[in-house]
């Protein structure tokens, strides 16, 4: 089991990032929530692992925390979620947004999300609440010790955020003409593509 990871970050491109360590490269695909945490490249990044055998891959998921890695394991327990589409989730709103969603039954924003259709958000609201009781609990009182504190900041890279933003939301799994309206929608001179992304996203919630 690879359970976390320290090493020099070489190459990111939303969702997915490699993490070389020890002469090692590691492809690590992360929520949107996470990779935006992460530091610039060339520098040194540590992230808390999640690692998936599957009989044609061996796929490793990383979080900037142990909080949202606990997260994502409950996730992948919720009969019809699998890796992807809690990664999904994990990039379409933040963990603090999600336990809104759960505390509230908030079926609609959670169809809005792509992969996420109303039974598997009924599913979620109901395999989720006593599940997020016992994390919040062990969080030792913290129950809204979900969002992660950053001190990124992200450098405007103007001509290509429209690119970056899109092959994010591809990645995650929207059509390609979701992708493109809400990206075109949102952007305005000189976002960077953080901020493209959360924009896009936010505007299909």
């Amino acid at each position: 089991m690879i359970g976390r990871l320290r090493g020099l970050l070489v190459e990111k491109q939303a969702p997915e990032v490699l993490i070389e360590t020890a002469g090692v490269g590691y492809e690590v695909q992360m929520p949107l929530t996470s990779f935006y945490e992460l530091p610039e490249l060339n520098q040194e990044a540590v992230i808390y692992t999640h690692f998936v055998v599957r009989e044609d891959a061996q796929l490793l998921y990383g979080f900037m925390s142990k909080q949202e890695r606990a997260l994502f394991r409950l996730l992948i327990k919720t009969n019809g979620v699998g890796p992807k589409l809690a990664l999904t989730i994990l990039s379409g709103m933040t963990a603090a947004e999600f336990v809104k969603c759960v505390e509230h039954d908030d079926i609609a924003t959670l169809v809005k999300l792509p992969g996420v259709g109303k039974k598997t958000a009924e599913r979620l609201l109901v395999e989720m609440r006593d599940k997020l009781k016992s994390l919040m609990e062990a969080s030792h009182g913290n129950e809204r010790e979900f969002v992660l504190q950053s001190n990124y900041t992200p450098v405007p890279v103007v001509n290509t955020a429209e690119e970056d933003a899109i092959s994010a939301l591809l990645a995650l799994g929207y059509k390609p003409a979701q992708a493109s309206k809400a990206v075109s929608s949102v952007f305005e001179e000189g976002m960077d593509s953080e901020t493209l992304i959360k924009a896009s996203l936010k505007s299909m919630l």
